[in-house]
């Protein structure tokens, strides 16, 4: 190891174990295969801290830290998994479940969508939740492929690929809180976008927002791993 990096040693789930300056939490505790739930994240892409699934207690400090972007301090005390951080992330899938319209019954995705798989792992049954049943459209104006606003949870997967990958900045996110919705270009339907064709934004999404209209009635996992590489590729460019 370089002596120019610095090491610093923290306990998590009463584990010691060592990390490198300006790590974050996730990317330690995966490394020592201690597993953090998370939807917006994805190996490849920056982090913005967006579904709060993530969250972790730190010894200390009362509030509750995203793991994604809290970088690792020397001595830290950090717990991944406990009542309180349960009952946070239950809360959290109940709101996306709510919030908009997921019939898992009758989407594209289901048996390959990470929010689906999320509900299982923390054992949620039902949701406790109203409903808001909004009234959102689909865009199936593009040859390929197709938004669903009823299954988008904004984690802005697409948005990240989109700039930070294939460099074109084709998807943004319109709005403000409840009314946010993720878009092409200034508003315009995906078909008449400048959108590349890449589908890099439909491999990331984690529930059926984006699929392509081939697959649909296939059982066809998307493939994401494909990131990392081609973020080392670009930065080496």
């Amino acid at each position: 190891m370089s002596e120019n990096v610095e090491v610093k040693t923290l306990v998590i789930d009463g584990h010691e174990v060592s990390a490198r300056r300006g790590q974050t939490i996730l990317e330690v505790a995966r490394e020592n295969n201690i597993d953090i739930p998370t939807l917006c994240h994805l190996d490849g892409l920056s982090d913005v801290g967006a579904c709060r699934m993530c969250l972790v207690e730190i010894a200390g400090n009362n509030k509750l830290l995203p793991a994604c972007v809290a970088t690792v301090s020397e001595g830290m005390q950090v717990t991944t998994s406990s009542e309180r951080l349960q009952k946070h992330r239950r809360t959290i899938l109940e709101l996306l479940f709510a919030e908009r319209n997921h019939v898992c019954s009758v989407c594209v995705a289901n048996g390959h969508c990470e929010l689906q798989s999320l509900a299982q792992d923390q054992g949620l049954t039902h949701v406790r939740l109203p409903y808001r049943n909004p009234d959102l459209h689909v865009d199936a104006s593009h040859e390929r492929f197709t938004l669903d606003h009823n299954r988008c949870i904004l984690c802005t997967r697409c948005v990240r690929v989109c700039a930070e990958i294939e460099g074109a900045h084709v998807w943004d996110v319109m709005g403000r809180g409840i009314n946010s919705m993720v878009i092409t270009d200034l508003h315009e339907d995906w078909g008449s976008s400048s959108c590349t064709r890449c589908g890099k934004c439909v491999q990331v999404c984690p529930t059926g927002a984006l699929f392509d209209k081939s697959k649909i009635g296939t059982s066809h996992p998307k493939y994401p791993d494909f990131l990392p590489y081609l973020n080392l590729m670009r930065e080496a460019q």
